[in-house]
């Protein structure tokens, strides 16, 4: 089975450099591993000191990266789809440039991250895959793709085929619209192929892991709680935490006093939030992290004896359980607090909103028709009971 382990966290925290040092310890632990790079910023040649092409090349013993070439992707991936959105944008009146912009669907770079993902993990040529994931904004928005796609291709894309064979030849003799035609809709159909079964892959705690990279400052981590519980959200586990770029106990200079009490201080904060999961920390390091000799260093120190592509913690955030005549749903969600929390139902669908995120979480057959008696928010864990009655009440 080929694992998956993504690394994000605000921009600046050393997570491309993490990354690559993971991805080069696995390759040389044995694994045949590939490092992808979904980040804008286009690092990871940069960190392993060499150039890094758009598709799988070698890079090292066992070891091949990449860095996506959205551009590349959506040509191959989105041309005709894109062709007939312009015709369609110009018989509205937009012309040119503007047609072409909106033709390309917001997120189009982040889909084509996961469709390689996916590809990746269904070749079965690799044991190991290591995705550098956009700082976290992007990252959250990356992950929350597949519950959003999956959505609107069961719901839209069937019923808007069979509307276009019905009313396409009306609306052809009555306006010239451009009307999809099958070759369109086979170029849609093939375009979500490609994503079938990622949200399978990603949030499978054996299969899929997220490794949060902070550094010990208040608002770094802040933004890694708040990352964790809208993880959890979407049903991806992480598995453990990179504590990057600590203050190493042998600076004597009285100046970093005060940089080590902080240090330590934010350590304890690190470890006490983010129980029980593992802390891996690096120190500072004297120079820059580039080149393979550096990354192999940092992967040394981070992992020590244990397998860098292991399963750091289990853990599985969404769970369901039978007690007595009731059911209850279980989702972790770590520093969420009430205030930010809110729960409805519509129809088959459990909606969960935590912040400005929000999940739709199809209910399995046994829970459709159950009606929800309680629910609880208690030790960063949401607990919604259903009845046994069948009842929709």
């Amino acid at each position: 089975m080929t694992r998956v382990l993504l690394f994000t966290g605000k921009g600046g925290v050393g997570k491309t450099t993490t990354a690559a040092a993971t991805a080069l310890r696995c390759a040389e632990a044995g694994h045949r591993t590939v490092i992808l790079s979904t980040d804008p910023a286009h690092s990871l040649g940069d960190a392993l000191d060499q150039p890094i092409g758009s598709s799988a090349e070698p890079i090292g013993e066992g070891l091949w990266g990449q860095q996506l070439d959205a551009q590349q992707r959506m040509e191959e991936g989105w041309h005709e789809i894109q062709a007939y959105l312009r015709k369609v944008f110009q018989w509205a009146g937009v012309e040119g440039l503007e047609a072409e912009e909106l033709s390309v669907i917001p997120g189009l770079d982040e889909i084509f991250g996961l469709s390689d993902i996916k590809a990746y993990v269904d070749a079965d040529e690799w044991d190991v895959v290591v995705v550098d994931c956009a700082p976290t904004a992007e990252t959250l928005r990356f992950l929350s793709l597949p519950d959003i796609l999956a959505r609107y291709m069961e719901r839209l894309f069937p019923a808007g085929r069979q509307v276009s064979k019905v009313v396409g030849p009306v609306v052809a003799r009555a306006t010239s619209l451009p009307v999809a035609d099958d070759g369109v809709f086979a170029a849609v159909s093939a375009f979500y192929e490609r994503l079938d079964g990622v949200r399978e892959i990603l949030t499978d705690p054996a299969r899929t892991s997220v490794r949060l990279v902070v550094n010990p400052e208040r608002m770094v981590i802040a933004e890694a709680r708040r990352t964790h519980t809208y993880l959890s959200l979407f049903g991806y586990a992480v598995d453990a935490v990179i504590a990057n770029r600590v203050l190493p106990d042998d600076i004597a200079d009285p100046w970093f006093d005060r940089w080590k009490a902080h240090h330590l201080e934010h350590l304890r904060t690190i470890e006490d939030s983010f129980a029980p999961l593992p802390i891996l920390t690096s120190e500072l390091a004297s120079g820059e992290l580039v080149g393979a000799q550096a990354l192999r260093e940092l992967g040394a120190r981070l992992y020590g004896e244990q397998d860098p592509s292991a399963v750091l913690h289990e853990g599985q955030p969404l769970r369901i359980a039978r007690r007595g005549r009731h059911t209850t749903l279980s989702l972790d969600l770590p520093f969420a607090v009430r205030d930010d929390l809110e729960l409805g139902r519509r129809g088959d669908e459990l909606l969960v909103k935590v912040g400005g995120h929000r999940r739709a979480i199809a209910l399995p057959d046994s829970l459709r028709s159950r009606r929800i008696t309680d629910a609880a928010l208690r030790r960063g864990r949401l607990t919604v009971t259903f009845d046994g009655s069948g009842d929709d009440g």
